[in-house]
């Protein structure tokens, strides 16, 4: 890699073969910082339970250290719950950069749009149909993943005015969003009380009793989709100048916003599928990190990294800090909601 004399934007441009970018520091020492507080709050969660493990034994063990007794309990027991967490955080941070970047709208996040309603109302008709033979590890995730497909496709489809525009896609994703809200109220009404109940706190999205067998899933859903994401934001950048200027610049718009859309909608949908709706992650992390790093749109890599350290901190609030566990979805719910207010009356303004 080699920094050549020329600035871009006042800043050193960096140039390795075929490949060109801009340095800028200011995003890289944020995403620093927060990939070490994620380490450290990872290993504060892990540690914490009935069985103490100091943050320094987490961190032996995870390198292949510690006795017996310690492996099993971080490895086996608590491990896989953090790692869904933090898996799962990162897909609805990215998931929502990308959303909000494409659609030019800081509100247009995939829960906003009605992917996760959607996910949600698939799983409670799963629930609710097929009763106790729902609840195998295959057919919730299944069943949440096709259901914000389908709820996407429909909400694109619907939006779609020779070219995507911003807002008509927030305002026709919250009306598709509050059908498959008022169809899973249906169906919890109409359930019986067990099946009910069980929907209801698959509903909340949480993190408990998660094991290996939901790790794994996610994992190699987000070893594919996530490269893809950052291969494809080449093209934001330019997406952001608008639909002419970017055809002017020789781009083929239509099909690189909607395949944009697709590995948004689909790391959304994973992670639905994998710990039930998660709320305003998707729709805080990106905005936030974009004010941390001063950019122009939402940055990628720092919006995971932040997403994963906020589900894992939210983890780890509902498990120490508060007299009865919580599914963390509520606690995410409770920042992001005034978070939500904030910025409307912001816009309104």
């Amino acid at each position: 890699m080699t920094l050549a004399p020329e600035k871009v934007a006042g800043r050193p441009a960096l140039r390795y073969r075929g490949f060109s970018g801009v340095w800028r520091g200011r995003m890289v020492l944020v995403t620093v910082v927060g990939l070490g507080l994620l380490v450290l709050v990872a290993a504060l969660n892990i540690g914490r339970g009935d069985f103490e493990i100091p943050v320094l034994a987490v961190l032996a063990v995870l390198a292949g250290g510690g006795d017996g007794a310690q492996q099993f309990i971080v490895l086996e027991v608590r491990l896989p719950r953090s790692l869904t967490g933090l898996l799962v955080g990162a897909a609805l941070g990215l998931s929502g950069a990308i959303t909000q970047t494409v659609a030019r709208n800081p509100l247009a996040s995939p829960d906003i749009l009605g992917v996760t309603s959607g996910a949600g109302a698939a799983a409670v008709l799963l629930i609710v149909v097929g009763g106790a033979a729902a609840g195998s590890a295959v057919g919730l995730p299944v069943a949440a993943l096709l259901g914000g497909l389908v709820t996407a496709a429909l909400v694109y489809g619907l939006a779609w005015r020779k070219g995507i525009d911003g807002y008509r896609l927030v305002l026709v994703g919250i009306g598709i969003g509050a059908v498959a809200e008022a169809l899973t109220s249906w169906l919890l009404v109409s359930a019986k009380i067990t099946d009910a109940t069980r929907a209801t706190v698959w509903l909340t999205g949480s993190l408990n009793q998660r094991g290996w067998e939901h790790v794994v899933p996610v994992a190699v859903a987000l070893a594919v989709l996530v490269p893809a994401g950052l291969l494809l934001s080449f093209g934001l950048g330019t997406l952001q100048l608008g639909d002419d200027t970017a055809r002017g610049l020789g781009m083929h718009v239509d099909r690189s916003r909607a395949a944009l859309l697709l590995t948004a909608i689909g790391l959304c949908a994973v992670a639905t599928a994998s710990a039930g709706p998660i709320g305003f992650v998707a729709l805080v992390v990106p905005q936030v990190c974009l004010r941390l790093v001063g950019a122009a749109r939402p940055p990628l890599f720092a919006s995971a990294v932040y997403g994963a350290l906020l589900l894992v901190a939210a983890d780890l609030v509902t498990r120490t800090l508060l007299p009865v566990e919580l599914p963390v979805g509520i606690i995410t719910s409770v920042i992001g909601a005034p978070y939500l207010i904030w910025m409307l009356t912001r816009g309104a303004r």
